[in-house]
């Protein structure tokens, strides 16, 4: 089997960099990933809390998306109470001529969502738990 195809692999290079750097990058697509681009009316809250979790782990959020208004996708995260740092752009400490947008991991409905989903939810689980119990240790050790 090929390395990353192994998830309990993958998660765990997540929790590395971000124990690392203490934040990731995440892209996340908007057409179908947040926004119900054909209008079925499918929710997507589920995705939007975990961008709002990972915003408050310190990670870096930038919505990549073919749509072409862009105070359009503005209004949308507003509206909907979501985060995000950039539209299209790498962010200011990745310098690169590339088209393709850096990040550490991609939540896009047409590229494994449930997986990266997972993983990331496994990230702020893992992190909230560890700030959690420093912080239970910490108010221990001054009692």
């Amino acid at each position: 089997m090929d390395f990353y195809l192994n998830t309990k692999k993958s998660s765990n290079r997540l929790i590395e960099e971000y124990n690392k750097y203490r934040t990731l990058v995440i892209a996340f697509d908007f057409d179908d990933t947040v926004y119900d681009f054909h209008k079925k009316g499918r929710i997507y809250h589920d995705v939007i809390k975990l961008l709002q979790d990972l915003k408050s782990i310190n990670c870096y959020l930038i919505c990549w998306t073919g749509q072409e208004d862009a105070n359009f996708v503005k209004g949308y995260f507003k509206e909907n109470n979501i985060p995000f740092d950039a539209i299209n752009e790498n962010p200011p400490f990745h310098k690169s001529t590339s088209r393709k947008i850096y990040a550490n991991a991609y939540l896009d409905d047409r590229a494994g969502l449930k997986q990266v989903f997972d993983e990331l939810n496994n990230l702020v689980l893992t992190t909230k738990t560890k700030k959690y119990e420093s912080f239970t240790i910490n108010r221990w050790l001054q009692s």
